[in-house]
């Protein structure tokens, strides 16, 4: 996660008081009558019989700092969600996996206890936890992009009086978080033994061909706050790292480094040393590299009473991450993952700045982004594999409490149900447009502060039928104008289509739970109502009338809304 200075003042008056006074969204300023009552027209123009390219599922990627979160109850039920989206594709990266501790989770932190060593200073092994939460990604469809770090505390380097688990809080300085964890080790042997002893057990106990399939990479943001020590000191931890892994796996998927935004002068050394300098670990030239990894996030505030975000911030970051990852020729075709692609830079962070998240400024961000996302890698010559969201779950916290998570109290927010949209889309991209969509480039350089950007992404699907996703965006969380969005889709002949819509009465449990009051112990009614809140259910939708080899069709789409409208293709 990127490095945090502070707290707001706001943010920290906010937990100083009641346990539900960071839970819930500073209130939308009220629409004017004139905003309720106005409409704007919107035309989209689909034609299925011009492929434009492919559309890779680059949104399959999950992760989160707390991994033992996983094997809790809330923990489990949204695995098994996210499995659902497309079995045995999914990824999760999880920080702290080979910390040392009992296995008790906490913001931002996680142990399990892998590596400590005898009065002789002998290693011993023990994979009982890290383990219990593999197999619980595996049993549900999801599988392990599988982050080599931190450093167990047995063998850290810190200097002597230095805490091993961090005390970071919400709303503490983003420094405490710290400790002994991030330093080298005091043996790269060791280091390196550690990971090919892991990287064996867990071909013995998954099978090689399981294994295979996995995602290896080293640390997290050696370049910013989890790294204390020198950039050529990482160098050798990552090929050391690395030569364990591939010991054991010759055929593993390795590659990194993770960085905090594009990298910087870190990311250009990093590419340089993988690519053609001196091999730490085996003396060789370069490092093995099957993908490149660098984190893009951007900057929400705070302002007017609103929440305004910084869409233009987060894709300037991708589009600097692209150029760097394609600047060496050796290395410009690897595969590339946003190893942490999000709105801002602290999941654990609540405040008025993150007050986007339970509702549907989240879920339209998202749309609205990934579908830059999608471009920039087309512009940039990309070989884009993933876009991970750092989102998962808090276990046990406030319902709604302002974290930047997937569900709360096992009941899911609007945002994961845009990645049950995106699941329903094909890989085949097909000629759409919008005539209020705002460009990419002026997105990028402006973000979305005048006119909403109400946007358009077709596919094929693999039997067919034609997916169209609509989202209505704009940067501040205010009222405006519905989208009547008039769709004209060339390639079909059918009467009607399925609609699904995610917005403030469609797939929204948020806006269910203050409708009921907000209540923070719900009973079981109110919990099962929650729940039926917060599914997508199924409409059609008729056809309105005929174009030029096809069919037209309205939807009306409300501020910050998404949908996606599927239609028979033949």
């Amino acid at each position: 996660m990127s490095r945090f200075a502070t707290m707001t003042a706001m943010t920290a008056a906010m937990l100083a008081g009641s346990p539900a006074a960071a839970q819930s969204a500073p209130p939308r300023p009220a629409a004017t009558t004139a905003q309720q009552a106005a409409v704007r027209d919107v035309t989209v123009t689909v034609d299925a019989g011009k492929p434009v390219g492919a559309l890779p599922p680059v949104w399959r990627f999950f992760g989160a700092d707390e991994p033992n979160y996983a094997t809790m109850k809330d923990g489990r039920k949204l695995l098994v969600e996210l499995g659902k989206l497309r079995e045995g594709e999914v990824y999760f990266r999880a920080h702290n996996l080979l910390n040392t501790g009992d296995g008790t989770p906490a913001f931002k932190w996680g142990s399990t206890n892998v590596y400590t060593e005898d009065k002789n200073g002998n290693p011993v092994y023990d994979w009982t936890t890290v383990d219990r939460i593999i197999d619980t990604y595996l049993a549900r469809g999801v599988r392990p992009y599988l982050q080599i770090g931190f450093m167990p505390e047995a063998m850290t380097t810190a200097p002597a009086g230095t805490p091993y688990q961090h005390s970071w809080r919400p709303g503490f300085a983003y420094h405490h978080i710290i400790s002994g964890w991030a330093y080298p080790p005091k043996s790269y042997d060791k280091w390196r033994e550690l990971v090919y002893q892991w990287t064996r057990h867990n071909i013995e106990r998954y099978g090689r061909a399981e294994v295979e399939r996995w995602y290896f990479e080293v640390w997290n943001e050696p370049n910013g706050a989890y790294w204390e020590a020198s950039r050529e000191d990482f160098f050798k931890l990552h090929d050391y790292a690395i030569d364990g892994v591939r010991r054991a796996l010759p055929t593993a998927r390795v590659g990194g480094p993770d960085t905090a935004g594009s990298g910087g002068e870190f990311m250009d050394a990093f590419l340089k040393h993988v690519s053609s300098g001196t091999n730490y670990a085996t003396g060789q030239t370069g490092t093995p590299t099957d993908f490149l990894a660098f984190h893009a996030k951007g900057q929400p505030e705070f302002v007017d009473g609103h929440v305004r975000m910084g869409i233009a911030t987060q894709l300037r970051e991708v589009d600097r991450g692209f150029g760097k990852v394609t600047s060496i020729p050796s290395l410009a075709n690897k595969a590339v993952v946003i190893g942490e692609s999000d709105p801002e830079g602290c999941a654990a962070c609540p405040g008025p700045e993150n007050a986007y998240r339970n509702g549907t400024m989240y879920s339209s961000y998202t749309a609205a982004s990934f579908a830059r996302i999608w471009d920039l890698a087309v512009r940039r010559r990309v070989n884009l594999d993933g876009v991970l969201s750092w989102a998962f779950e808090f276990e046990n916290q406030p319902w709604f409490a302002g974290y930047r998570q997937l569900s709360t109290n096992g009941v899911d927010l609007p945002v994961l149900n845009v990645f049950r949209l995106f699941a329903k889309m094909g890989p085949e991209r097909i000629a759409a447009t919008s005539n209020a969509q705002i460009p990419l480039d002026t997105i990028m350089k402006d973000g979305v502060r005048g006119s909403a950007d109400i946007g358009t992404l077709a596919t094929r699907t693999p039997d067919g039928r034609i997916a169209v996703l609509l989202w209505h965006y704009h940067d501040d969380d205010v009222a405006g104008p519905v989208a009547q969005v008039k769709l004209d889709i060339a390639g079909t002949k059918a009467a009607s289509a399925t609609l699904w819509r995610v917005d403030g009465d469609h797939a929204n449990a948020f806006t269910a739970w203050q409708r009921m009051g907000s209540p923070q112990s719900p009973n079981d009614k109110q919990y099962k109502q929650l729940e039926a809140a917060s599914v997508m259910h199924e409409e059609t939708v008729a056809a309105t009338g005929s174009t030029r080899g096809g069919r037209s069709f309205t939807v009306a789409l409300p501020r910050q809304g998404v949908a996606l409208l599927v239609i028979d293709g033949r």
